[in-house]
């Protein structure tokens, strides 16, 4: 644990297990490795991400999202998109005043949160290709590129359902 915490730290890419399905992320806090999971999966540079809280206090400390929202969904299969309370706040991952947060339901990303840093989770998969549930599924040029990879076998989920901040679902 205290390794993978270490990694995290350095701004290692992972591909890690979900709750839901096979994830690509690093630590948030790390611009470079951020933009190189943008330039892996091929992704339109402007387009905002998600991240895994470290924390419901951590959430709560950078965004006006509401209590009984957050107990409600997380952790679990979603992803809400909460109002930033400083729009400046990790313009870099998402460049709008709103940022997609996960806790998923899961032992590996127990972990993650116990690193104490925000961390980027988006599907492991070329942008507008079908995610992976299972590592033989991830394209090969992105398995070369990564620095840790996690296999927890193969998963049978599907993307978290998006949660919008008034608390309705979003329908993908």
């Amino acid at each position: 644990m205290e390794k993978i915490i270490q990694l995290i730290k350095q701004g290692k890419i992972f591909i890690y297990p979900t709750d839901t399905i096979y994830g690509l992320g690093c630590n948030a806090l790390n611009k470079k490795s951020v933009e190189k999971i943008k330039n892996l999966k091929k992704r339109d540079k402007n387009k905002p991400l998600s991240i895994i809280a470290p924390s419901k206090s951590w959430i709560h400390k950078h965004t006006t999202a509401d209590k009984k929202l957050v107990d409600k969904y997380l952790p679990g299969k979603y992803t809400l998109i909460l109002k930033k309370k400083d729009k400046k706040f990790l313009n870099y991952i998402s460049s709008t005043e709103y940022l997609g947060i996960r806790i998923p339901d899961n032992d590996f990303c127990r972990i993650i949160q116990s690193s104490g840093v925000p961390f980027i989770t988006t599907s492991v998969n070329l942008s507008g290709k079908p995610f992976a549930k299972s590592i033989e599924s991830i394209n090969k040029k992105i398995l070369r590129k990564v620095d840790v990879i996690v296999n927890s076998g193969k998963l049978s989920g599907k993307p978290s359902t998006i949660i919008l901040s008034n608390g309705k679902k979003l329908i993908r």
